[in-house]
């Protein structure tokens, strides 16, 4: 499994970054948000280290699908029926962390644009 030493999130896979953990499994972990955008703010990331979308390929892009499996998973064991599923890709997009991930907000109504 691809992993990048200075990465935040592969640190926290590993668990050499304490998190607050909601879900894990052989693929993803799913964690808390450290600066919560919502009452609910989660994210789910991929054990494997892709560094955003514009990376994903044939090969590696069932992760993906396995990442929108687990967030359904956790929303419906945590009774959330409504949220809002945020990835950023890039620099001008406000990708902070060079690792694929998924933003899961909820708890509040989400206005467009996002904020």
């Amino acid at each position: 499994m691809k992993k990048d030493e200075n990465c935040l999130f592969c640190k926290i896979v590993s668990g050499e970054i304490p998190s607050k953990k909601l879900y894990e499994d052989e693929v993803t972990v799913a964690f808390y948000d450290v600066a919560p955008q919502a009452p609910i703010h989660f994210l789910v990331v991929p054990k494997e280290h892709i560094a955003s979308a514009n990376e994903l390929t044939a090969a590696n892009s069932a992760i993906v699908a396995h990442c929108f499996e687990v967030i359904v998973k956790i929303c419906k064991e945590q009774g959330i029926t409504d949220y809002r599923i945020v990835n950023n890709c890039g620099d001008q997009a406000g990708q902070s962390v060079k690792h694929l991930h998924f933003h899961v907000l909820s708890g509040r109504d989400m206005t467009w644009p996002p904020g």
